[in-house]
């Protein structure tokens, strides 16, 4: 069985308020001739003549003033599934969003974040959810709809992004360490037993290289695969971490944090989504509710 021409329904829809093959033409900006066809297809498709002359106009048989008013109330709807949203109502959003990111996001910016939304919009639920890896899948398959981190090369080359902000590593150790008084030379701090945080498990990471290139190693004295585990070593030991400064803010307090005697490149964290969320408003919305609430902070004097 063939699929009905849903264009038809329009112009019955015309046809029926118009009366008028002609009028009915010119609304819909067609030919006479070709409205006629159009006509002869509806016939054809209902099995009904649905409009016979009388006089010098039509009128709708039985079946037509039947079809009438569904077929204006399908038009409509049809019509407004098709219009771009004009307005979002946050008051009365109902709608859950999964979050995926590394771990010290949720301690940093989750309550400004759940204030903001639970304060604009109290039907929407944040799901925040772990980040171990930069694959982009769940974000394609629909599992997440937001995702904040560092572009890397697995990431989908689809996939939309916007910097939050720029970070910068500084070293972390309990209070009282020997490192918290006198200068912190990179010798000093390569002699210290450290921590290495690695998702994948590596024995060696940025801090080597640029310790490296000055002529020394440090010692490893334990790998860890996020920032909340390494802080939390770090405050209960002589270990010394190396973290994001910004991203970890709220996980170092009550720690010595210090400028790192090496250099090492600075990162920019992102937010990413896919493409077919790009438009949505409620969307729209939490991007930039979450660009608002951990983006760069401005500059008071500007």
């Amino acid at each position: 069985m063939s699929r009905p021409d849903l264009n038809l329904l329009v112009t019955l829809d015309a046809l029926l308020a118009e009366g008028s093959v002609a009028k009915a033409a010119r609304r819909l900006k067609l030919s006479p001739s070709a409205m006629s066809r159009a006509l002869a297809r509806l016939r054809e498709a209902t099995g009904d003549p649905l409009l016979v002359r009388a006089g010098r106009g039509l009128v709708p048989t039985p079946r037509a003033v039947e079809l009438g008013a569904q077929v204006g109330r399908l038009v409509k709807e049809a019509e407004a599934v098709l219009r771009p949203v004009e307005r979002l109502d946050l008051a009365r959003l109902s709608r859950s969003f999964t979050l995926r990111n590394s771990d010290g996001f949720v301690e940093n910016f989750g309550p400004a974040l759940l204030a903001r939304a639970s304060r604009e919009a109290p039907g929407v639920q944040l799901r925040f959810v772990p980040k171990p890896d930069k694959e982009s899948g769940p974000m394609r398959e629909g599992a997440v709809d937001l995702e904040t981190g560092v572009i890397g090369n697995t990431t989908g080359p689809e996939v939309r992004s916007r910097a939050l902000f720029r970070d910068r590593f500084v070293g972390v150790a309990r209070p009282g360490h020997p490192l918290s008084e006198g200068r912190i030379t990179a010798a000093r701090f390569a002699a210290g037993r450290h921590i290495l945080i690695s998702r994948r498990g590596l024995d060696r990471g940025p801090v080597d290289d640029a310790l490296e290139l000055a002529g020394l190693t440090r010692t490893i004295a334990t790998v860890v695969g996020g920032f909340a585990e390494a802080l939390a070593l770090a405050r209960g030991s002589d270990l010394i971490a190396t973290v994001p400064e910004r991203y970890t803010g709220t996980l170092r307090e009550g720690l010595f944090t210090f400028t790192l005697p090496v250099k090492l490149a600075s990162l920019t964290i992102s937010l990413l989504w896919h493409p077919r969320l790009d438009a949505d408003p409620a969307h729209r919305w939490l991007r930039g509710l979450v660009r608002e609430v951990c983006g760069e902070p401005r500059n008071p004097t500007t």
